[in-house]
């Protein structure tokens, strides 16, 4: 019931880093006038305007302070002080001027070329990528920065940036949900805290670690000593700020260490520590009252509150609670999520009371926060989902520029080797016209030869033409008469002849006809086989989109509401059935992703709206996971297929697919779609166990058949090989019209 909000320090926020401004001043101005230029002076001068928020004033002091270094060419401080600035311009969503100054900082880091420069600028870099969501990224920045810090020369800076980048690196992993990462970063930021002598450091890296052992006891209860080491490292975070007040003079953190030690003792530790939990909660409120830290202010008040409330005392815990409402009400920078606490609080204590008319108003006014808050946070998603989608698709514009590129390149290259085929070409014609040349000479003097010895054949010729001149008087009459019979049989023969082939034409003819019929009988049955075929494919896929959309719009509405009303009714209910409401929620949620799943298998949306390619890429995402790897590749693919036959393409891929992962134990699938003149072919290979192409009857298979009538109703054809123990390729093509 209590509502005190324990805040996890972090690097740049006022109350972690926050100096006394006065004192900074002091040392800054003196540092001014004997004309010295000090880096760590300057930076914890510049920390302390950042976090008292004098904004104008911290720009002036770092405008200033660059232009000096820039004179004496420290390209290191230079390199630094751009650093920081990119980060207060994070904080203030000035995301173009962030930018610029990193550009700078990276500039001035590689003329520095000095380690524990390179270590804070990729430190900058981790954080920014952090605060921008890029956790991953941010890892990687922050640990090379702790690379860059190891080899870099010892310096009076150097353990304080050590310190800091471990913290920073333990915040990430507790984002994360990694909590041995977390607790091993945050010991090596307390380390090298310790090694600095900087109390302000040392203040940070002690409410660090009693932050983290307070999470851990929460989600450990068994470990006592969890709790007991956030007791002690609260304690000494206090400790060390009471001995050091002249330097931390910024109260604020005073109370906020007060107010974490006040909530661990009320909740973690047993109802003999109220009396503790109210005393330090005390001394919170009243520094908190000091520096008008609104959230402060109100966490103290439900901290006492809560403790009034289990001494029995309501009148006095609502009391509390309403003066921690009008606390956060005064200030323009409330915590509504506290506000949300308090009203909650109130409710549940006017309700246990009877003071149902109460319970009820503070009700309405959470209920009226609560939506405020949720329709804020749903815009920020939004937001944050067009960016998201804003950058993934110049990504995309990215990779095609390339690919076009690449493809120029490559027709440049295929026209280079026409060019020298063409080349050679032309050079094998002039051998060839010369070759032809020389046998043309060689024609013309075998020509001369033939037309003398044709000379001499027709002297010869004519003398035996005279001598047979009397002889063939003789027998010309013989021969008209033999020529006459040999006309009249040759008559005769060509009559039957005749006779013969038109009988056997008209035999032919006759079978053409029978073979036309018989060809017509099978068109019309294959007509009607593809008109069945395409009634029952358009009705599976229009029966698929209904069923879709049933279960999106239909279950899908009521599992989510389902999960809004267990959600609710989690926080009215005890901690005994809260469990059993957790898990249902749980499993409510993996209803709804199994649910989207089904849908999306059953209407693919991506292929209805970007094409085949974008779907099959969707698909391949999907179905990998940790054991399966699909890779997804498209060759020469202009998108040109109608939406139907990309339809028909993408079940076929989605039943192969499927089949792999039932029955091959693959753990790499690839898929391979090639684009070529007339015709589309794609392949599906899997490294999976196989089978015995001649021991499996594949037409036996419902699968199989469906993906066999899709096939045949593009006109296409279908490939199946498969080795045991080695893998399947089973390869469709059909005709692009």
């Amino acid at each position: 019931m209590g509502i005190a909000v324990v805040v996890v320090c972090t690097l740049s926020t006022s109350s972690a880093y926050a100096q006394s401004l006065q004192y900074w001043e002091k040392q800054y101005k003196a540092i001014q006038d004997k004309n010295k230029a000090q880096s760590n002076i300057v930076i914890s001068y510049l920390s302390a305007l950042y976090a008292n928020k004098e904004f104008e004033q911290a720009e002036r002091v770092l405008t200033r302070s660059i232009d000096t270094a820039l004179k004496s060419e420290n390209y290191s401080d230079v390199s630094i002080l751009y650093c920081i600035q990119a980060m207060n311009l994070r904080i203030m969503e000035n995301t173009i001027g962030t930018e610029k100054s990193l550009d700078l900082a990276k500039q001035y880091s590689i003329k520095a070329n000095d380690a524990e420069t390179k270590g804070y600028l990729a430190y900058s870099e981790g954080w920014l990528s952090s605060r921008n969501g890029y956790h991953e990224k941010a890892v990687e920045y922050i640990i090379t920065a702790i690379k860059h810090y190891e080899s870099a020369p010892n310096s009076n800076t150097l353990n304080k940036r050590k310190s800091v980048a471990n913290s920073e690196l333990s915040v990430i992993y507790n984002r994360l949900g990694e909590e041995e990462l977390n607790e091993k970063y945050a010991k090596a930021s307390l380390s090298y805290a310790l090694l600095q002598h900087e109390p302000q450091t040392k203040f940070s890296a002690f409410m660090q670690m009693g932050n983290l052992y307070d999470r851990l006891y929460s989600t450990h209860p068994d470990h006592v000593n969890y709790r007991d080491l956030s007791e002690r490292y609260f304690l000494q975070s206090i400790d060390i700020f009471n001995q050091n007040k002249e330097v931390m003079y910024n109260l604020s953190d005073l109370s906020f260490a007060n107010n974490n030690l006040a909530s661990l003792y009320l909740y973690s530790f047993a109802d003999t520590y109220r009396s503790k939990a109210l005393e330090y909660a005390k001394k919170a409120n009243a520094i908190a009252l000091k520096t008008q830290r609104a959230d402060h202010i109100a966490s103290s008040y439900g901290i006492i509150s809560s403790v009034f409330l289990a001494e029995g005392d309501a009148k006095a815990a609502i009391s509390y609670l309403l003066e921690a409402k009008q606390a956060l009400e005064k200030s323009s920078i409330a915590d509504r999520n506290i506000e949300l606490n308090i009203y909650e609080s109130l409710v549940e204590i006017y309700a246990e009371y009877g003071n149902y008319k109460e319970a009820f108003h503070y009700q309405q006014e959470y209920l009226e926060l609560f939506k405020k808050l949720y329709n804020q946070d749903k815009l920020e998603i939004v937001r944050k989902l067009e960016a998201q989608f804003d950058k993934e698709r110049q990504q995309q514009r990215l990779v095609k520029l390339q690919y076009e590129s690449e493809k120029n390149k490559q027709q440049i290259a295929l026209m280079h080797i026409l060019a020298q085929q063409r080349e050679q070409l032309l050079s094998n014609l002039k051998l060839i016209e010369e070759n032809q040349r020389s046998r043309l000479k060689f024609s013309e003097l075998e020509a001369q030869k033939n037309a003398q010895q044709l000379r001499l054949s027709q002297l010869e010729t004519e003398q035996k033409n005279k001598d047979l001149l009397t002889y063939k008087s003789i027998v010309a009459y013989k021969d008209k008469l033999n020529t006459f019979y040999v006309a009249s049989m040759i008559f005769f023969i060509v009559v039957v002849v005749l006779l013969l082939y038109a009988y056997r034409q008209r035999l032919k003819t006759m079978k053409q006809r029978d073979t036309l019929h018989h060809l017509a009988i099978e068109k019309e049955k294959q007509n009607s086989k593809i008109s069945t075929l395409t009634a029952l494919l358009q009705g599976q896929e229009q029966e698929r989109g209904r069923l879709a959309r049933d279960l999106h719009d239909g279950l899908g509405g009521l599992l989510s509401g389902t999960k809004l009303h267990l959600t609710q009714l989690n926080k009215k209910v005890g901690e005994s059935a809260q469990e059993g409401l957790n898990k249902s929620v749980e499993q409510i949620d993996a209803a709804v992703t199994e649910l989207r799943k089904v849908a999306h298998n059953l209407m693919p949306d991506l292929l209805v709206n970007y094409g085949l390619k974008e779907a099959l890429d969707e698909f391949g995402i999907r179905m990998s996971n940790e054991t399966l790897d699909i890779h997804i590749e498209f060759l020469s693919y202009t998108s040109f297929l109608s939406q139907d036959k990309q339809l028909l393409v993408y079940r076929i891929i989605q039943e192969l697919v499927n089949n792999a992962i039932k029955h091959a134990e693959a753990s790499q699938i690839i898929i391979q779609l090639v684009e070529e003149e007339h015709e589309i072919i794609v392949t599906v290979e899997d490294d999976g166990k196989g089978f015995d192409t001649n021991k499996l009857d594949l037409k036996k298979s419902a699968g199989f058949h469906n993906i066999q009538s899709r096939i045949q109703f593009m006109k296409g054809t279908l490939a199946v090989h498969s080795e045991e123990n080695i893998g399947t390729s089973v390869e469709f093509k059909f005709p692009k019209k």
